[in-house]
């Protein structure tokens, strides 16, 4: 089937979108991308015609089961590299995202295996989203803005989605809020804005939409 380098990046947006529970609509796709809306519906044109999607009654976009495949292979090496880039090569988390998009049409599968093996085998990328392949089922979770003030908590992951902004991976990853981290929500008074989270041993203000982004589960403090 014909395929482009356009095309991996279409699908895995698809990916991301879907498994955010989005319906994914050619115009989620534009945001995502950041490209226009006639852009998206050419390229979606295409990879129905090759065979990667169709579209349902409601527009959405679908993955058919070799769109589905593909997409997987593609989000599996991206998220291995941004664990090589981190844990062996200490790029910060924006820095890595950019950096595996540009290497992971490059990855062969064989170095794909032996990456995956010097890495001890991970389930997840470094902020916590499932590296497919692996059979890894993630704790289920509740963003960080429907916790209840003077509640513990344990990051999960990051919503997918945050990553396309670069700056905010770079405050989650240099102010704490990252997978494994503990939290405890505290009482917010009336002078202030946003939700005030304690993370290593400082209180941080964070804005709803940021702390929407935060999946986390309850844990005993």
């Amino acid at each position: 089937m014909p395929r482009s380098h356009a095309m991996d990046a279409y699908l895995e947006a698809i990916y991301v979108l879907n498994a955010e529970g989005e319906t994914v609509l050619a115009s989620k796709v534009a945001d995502y991308l950041n490209v226009s809306r006639p852009t998206v519906s050419q390229t979606l044109q295409r990879m129905n015609a090759a065979g990667y999607v169709t579209t349902g009654d409601g527009k959405e976009v679908v993955l058919t089961e070799s769109g589905l495949a593909r997409a997987e292979e593609i989000v599996r090496r991206h998220r291995l590299l941004e664990r090589w880039l981190t844990d062996q090569l200490g790029l910060d988390w924006a820095d890595a995202h950019v950096e595996a998009g540009r290497l992971e049409n490059s990855l062969s599968p064989l170095v794909e295996e032996r990456l995956a093996e010097l890495l001890g085998n991970p389930t997840t990328c470094p902020h916590g989203n499932v590296i497919p392949g692996t059979g890894y089922i993630q704790p289920t979770g509740v963003p960080l803005s429907e916790v209840q003030a003077g509640t513990t908590v344990e990051v999960i992951r990051i919503v997918e989605l945050a990553e396309e902004d670069l700056d905010l991976l770079r405050y989650l990853d240099k102010t704490g809020f990252v997978p494994g981290e503990r939290l405890r929500v505290v009482e917010q008074n009336r002078f202030q804005a946003g939700i005030p989270v304690e993370v290593r041993g400082e209180v941080i203000s964070l804005d709803e939409n940021v702390a929407l982004r935060i999946l986390v589960r309850e844990v005993e403090a």
